[in-house]
């Protein structure tokens, strides 16, 4: 049978590895530090989170989703999915390994359209920790999972760009060393097709990319920023990947993109999860424990389904990027799923603590804030839903079966 869920030897030296580091050396350093809002001594928070992605390094731990040759682990997305399912157990965990978002998903973008220049320049410093990056895509007048739509635009000017536009929910933007910012620039295509927008790499700060705001959300202002962007210069050298070939690339790069989300969601819904029993096994009410009720056993079993089915989603995407098979509505499907799932773990998790979940002395809270989010970032569940759609009728159409389009599987 070529069907095997066990990882290598060596993959799982790796999780082991990954797992004790994040344990034993990441948790303990940064218990005060995993709320970012909440943080006060700033100074030492930057100097915690340096000298853990030092000592990732030295352990061996550092890049997992990138090639040896760029100084990373070398890993596919499948064994991608364990160290992220790991190192997720803490907010700063992929930021200590470098393998956190936009960061992650702009490595891949420049290692597979970049110029040898532009890797040389903007892929080395973000692999070596030096720089970090943000992707300027969304816009606050047009919907943001439509890229077609975008309005900012380029004009050529000679042998430069002039840029003028809004973006906004621009992640990472304030600690930002480069842009990768997608206009339109030609004019000539209809609205709403592909073909009219490109990519540019921006240095930063730049004359002409104006920083407004923090836009404060509901775990507060921490790092997305409304970025005003105004006769914006930039050389005919920092266009990447090609002229009229931003859609493209924005597909390309939010693909794996959205799959490394998941497996970061199915470290906080297991870490949801695994609180949750532990409160029902230690919390007497009513003449029981609470693990012994059958409504919180319910709670549980039911978490504990969603979990399996999102590992699996997970693991079964991964495979088929790592083949170069067109994973596109597996990952919509895992994206739509894992998000969803994760929603309803923590809130489960936190209706077992009771008003103690409710209150910021666990992490459930701000674990619920952050879930919220997860049902619309790199696409809303609506849209995923007319994508999978769509290519259900279409699998259907062609063949006369939806086997293609609920992935392809043996069965």
């Amino acid at each position: 049978m070529a069907i095997d869920f066990t990882l290598a030897p060596e993959h799982e030296e790796i999780r082991a590895r990954v797992r004790t580091f994040i344990r034993d050396t990441v948790q303990p350093r940064i218990k005060d530090f995993d709320d970012e809002g909440r943080v006060t001594a700033r100074r030492e928070y930057l100097v915690t989170i340096f000298e853990l992605r030092e000592e990732a390094k030295r352990a061996g731990l550092w890049l997992p989703h990138m090639p040896e040759e760029w100084g990373g682990m070398g890993l596919g997305h499948v064994a991608l999915a364990m160290v992220q399912a790991e190192a997720g157990k803490t907010r700063l965990g992929p930021w200590i390994l470098n393998c956190m978002a936009p960061d992650e998903g702009n490595m891949h973008t420049l290692l597979h359209w970049g110029s040898e220049a532009q890797k040389d320049d903007y892929l080395r410093r973000l692999c070596e920790g030096t720089a970090m990056s943000c992707f300027a895509m969304t816009e606050p007048e047009v919907a943001g999972s439509d890229p077609t739509l975008i309005r900012t635009h380029a004009e050529k000017d000679g042998d430069e760009w002039v840029i003028n536009g809004h973006k906004w929910f621009i992640s990472n933007a304030r600690r930002s060393q480069f842009a990768i910012l997608v206009a339109r620039t030609e004019p000539d295509v209809p609205p709403g097709s592909r073909g009219a927008n490109t990519a540019f790499l921006v240095d930063l700060p730049a004359e002409g990319w104006h920083d407004v705001r923090e836009v404060e959300t509901m775990h507060g202002s921490t790092g997305h920023s409304e970025i005003v962007i105004e006769d914006l210069r930039v050389h005919d050298s920092q266009i990447l990947g090609g002229r009229g070939n931003g859609h493209r690339l924005g597909q390309y790069r939010l693909g794996p993109a959205r799959l490394a989300h998941c497996m970061r969601w199915i470290a906080q819904a297991e870490t949801a999860l695994d609180m949750m029993v532990d409160r029902a096994l230690h919390r007497y009410s009513h003449g029981s424990l609470l693990a012994e009720k059958q409504g919180v056993q319910w709670l549980i079993a039911d978490s504990a389904m969603e979990l399996y089915q999102c590992k699996l989603m997970v693991l079964h995407a991964a495979y088929k990027v790592d083949r170069g098979d067109d994973f596109r509505t597996e990952v919509s499907m895992a994206k739509h799923f894992v998000a969803n799932s994760l929603n309803r773990i923590v809130d489960r998790s936190m209706q077992v603590h009771g008003a103690l979940g409710y209150s910021t002395d666990t992490p459930l809270a701000t674990m619920l804030q952050h879930a919220r989010w997860a049902r619309f970032a790199d696409g809303a569940d609506e849209i995923h839903q007319m994508r999978i759609a769509e290519r259900t009728i279409a699998a259907y159409s062609d063949t006369g079966s939806t086997w293609g389009a609920t992935g392809g599987l043996p069965l």
